[in-house]
């Protein structure tokens, strides 16, 4: 006799695959429909009553149906980019169905649609080309010069600037390497800007913002009639794009294994074949990468190839994190500050002597992209003639915190300095006596009077 819960499984599975936000749809070996849920209706505009119980290839072209290729080779696949439709781009997962003998009765496909990802993807593809066409029509960088974004005159960074510059004038493979919101891109783009190909493109491919199952598109783009509702010309991919000029890309420790193969065949034969296509076609391009991660490490831990590694890093620039260039902190401040109130219509504070301290005295974790961001809130948050200490506790609780931090340690040290002078005294200078009462080694004693400066 079947227990309440299995008597009720079939409820709470149908209630399950109307829930998910993905289409689900399952056929009979035959390929009827056996199941098409709501999200299948919205995505596809086909109802259920219409669908259920017919042969799915009434309603999709052969070659468009997954469902019916899984019925065939009866391996399962994940996350595959697939375009059912001119208008519809999805990443399918299917996987066939064996009943309790081990024999095929059916199939099933999750589709999540992902046309709004692709059409934005192909929009800012456009705009970055629009913009470098823009820039270079204006020759923006004959009036300011290769790197003259990047603002600062520290040690620190005027050698990586100095580096950068001698390094773009020539053809070779750079890997920019630094924290997160250090400026990597300003590099990249002055690298270009300084070398013999800055009238060409500069295409830039944030690796980690691309989803898996269009990597291949993107870069290596496809031929006409590569699938259904591809371009009629075909489209060229990033790669190809890049021709002449330099390809940017940014977040390269995020490259999955199989697309870092097919780079590297890209950096060892200086030629790419689009998805469909059956030439190659052959690039002259400057690859600069750029990458927050230890790329060593994942070498070490396979999960970035070695061969790739030692082809991208030919030339590494180290870019110095904000906290070990602080003396480009004010210049930094007051350029978002000029920045801020032109954008927000508003009269520029002036940043108080202390304030100022607080901020170059802070570690910046979030280097300049943080900064920026605490600058445009303080124009925004802040409506006085000044900028204080107060202000920035306000709208920065961390350096709030930090200061509380430093003075207890400022104190700290000072009690245990007072005690050892202390200790110093009462033992006539014998430094053995005064690390028995104070409960120490003698070397931390040495360590302590040395660190303390105790006479």
């Amino acid at each position: 006799m079947k227990s309440e819960a299995e008597k009720n499984g079939q409820y709470y599975l149908e209630a399950l695959l109307e829930t998910t936000s993905e289409a689900i749809s399952i056929v009979n070996e035959e390929g009827e429909v056996q199941y098409w849920n709501d999200k299948a209706e919205s995505l596809y505009g086909i109802s259920k009553e219409k669908i259920v119980g017919e042969k799915i290839n009434k309603f999709f072209e052969k070659e468009d149906l997954k469902l019916l290729e899984i019925l065939k080779t009866r391996e399962p696949v994940f996350n595959v980019y697939h375009q059912p439709r001119p208008d519809k781009h999805v990443r399918i997962s299917s996987s066939p169905i064996f009943n309790a003998s081990g024999a095929l009765v059916g199939a099933v496909a999750i589709d999540q649609d992902i046309s709004n990802i692709v059409q934005l993807n192909e929009k800012l593809s456009l705009t970055t080309t629009e913009l470098q066409k823009v820039k270079q029509q204006y020759n923006l960088k004959a009036q300011n010069g290769p790197l003259s974004n990047i603002k600062g005159q520290s040690p620190a960074l005027q050698t990586i600037k100095n580096l950068t510059l001698k390094v773009a004038k020539t053809n070779a493979t750079v890997l920019i390497q630094g924290e997160s919101g250090v400026g990597k891109e300003l590099f990249a783009q002055g690298i270009h800007e300084a070398s013999a190909r800055s009238n060409e493109a500069f295409i830039p491919i944030n690796c980690g913002a691309i989803p898996e199952a269009l990597f291949e598109s993107e870069f290596f783009g496809y031929e006409k009639g590569s699938f259904t509702g591809a371009d009629k010309n075909g489209k060229a991919g990033k790669v190809e794009k890049a021709n002449g000029g330099t390809l940017f890309l940014d977040e390269v420790g995020m490259l999955p294994l199989d697309m870092q193969v097919k780079l590297l065949r890209v950096l060892q034969e200086r030629e790419v074949s689009r998805i469909g296509g059956h030439s190659p076609i052959k690039v002259d391009i400057r690859i600069v990468a750029a990458t927050n991660s230890d790329l060593e490490e994942m070498v070490r831990k396979g999960q970035f190839r070695e061969d790739l590694y030692y082809r991208l890093n030919v030339v590494t620039l180290k870019i110095p994190p904000l906290r070990e260039r602080v003396e480009d902190i004010p210049v930094l401040m007051e350029n978002f500050l000029h920045e801020f109130t032109f954008n927000h219509h508003k009269e520029p504070p002036v940043i108080s002597e202390k304030a100022l301290e607080l901020c170059v005295n802070y570690d910046w974790p979030g280097n300049i992209r943080e900064l920026r961001n605490v600058v445009e809130r303080m124009v925004i948050l802040i409506d006085g003639p000044s900028i204080k200490p107060e202000d920035l506790h306000y709208i920065m609780p961390r350096i709030s915190e930090e200061t509380k931090q430093g003075r207890l340690a400022q104190e700290k040290n000072q009690l245990e300095k007072e005690h050892i002078a202390q200790a110093l005294l009462e033992t006539y200078g014998n430094k053995s006596a005064a690390a028995k009462l104070l409960g120490i080694s003698r070397v931390s004693l040495y360590k302590k009077i040395s660190q303390y400066g105790i006479n």
